[in-house]
């Protein structure tokens, strides 16, 4: 339930998320009610957001901090680190890995993108991780992002300019998504990173 962006063009990247919570299918959370609405967070050098449910936020901040040798680097470094992660999931936090009966593995209950000077990924529940060229959405607003982002990405615009108007778009068309979006960016030529919020 939000909508979470990733866009890679030229030598900057960029990460950008919505603030919404929302609960169930009635009732939200926006930004002005809560001081955590931020949905990006660092771990090193890279940044991450998750979708699906707002328990995975803490739960993958807190597993994070217990696995040694991360590597966020590149989808074998993303697949190994997040291997590591299932077993702590399920004995230390209590994940139910279960989704439908004919999956070939346990799910991870959980969808991440993540940014740094490598480039831009995702990691999905089974912990399937692909690397992306160009830009990528998850989230329930995704559809709506993505297709803004395609019509964007071959303007004169940067990373970040494309991944605000993904944002945008999710909001304007997802109920479970609202502005402000935070944003962070990353300079892979001087390995600079900024952030804001809009």
């Amino acid at each position: 339930m939000t909508t979470i962006v990733v866009v890679k063009k030229g030598t900057q990247i960029a990460i950008a998320a919505d603030s919404q919570t929302t609960f169930g299918d009635d009732q939200k959370l926006l930004a002005g009610y809560d001081p955590h609405h931020n949905k990006i967070f660092r771990q090193g050098d890279s940044y991450l957001a998750i979708a699906g449910s707002a328990a995975h936020d803490l739960v993958l901040q807190s597993v994070l901090k217990g696995v040694h040798n991360k590597d966020f680097s590149s989808r074998q470094g993303l697949f190994d680190t997040f291997r590591k992660l299932h077993p702590k999931l399920k004995e230390q936090f209590f994940l139910r890995p279960e989704e439908e009966e004919d999956d070939p593995y346990e799910s991870s209950q959980m969808m991440v993108v993540v940014a740094n000077v490598h480039g831009i990924f995702g990691v999905y529940p089974m912990r399937e991780v692909y690397e992306f060229s160009r830009f990528w959405a998850i989230g329930s607003g995704r559809k709506f992002a993505m297709g803004a982002m395609y019509v964007a990405y071959d303007q004169d615009l940067s990373a970040e300019q494309i991944a605000r108007i993904g944002i945008a778009a999710g909001c304007e068309f997802d109920v479970s998504s609202s502005l402000p979006m935070t944003l962070y960016t990353i300079d892979t030529a001087g390995h600079a990173a900024k952030d804001g919020t809009a």
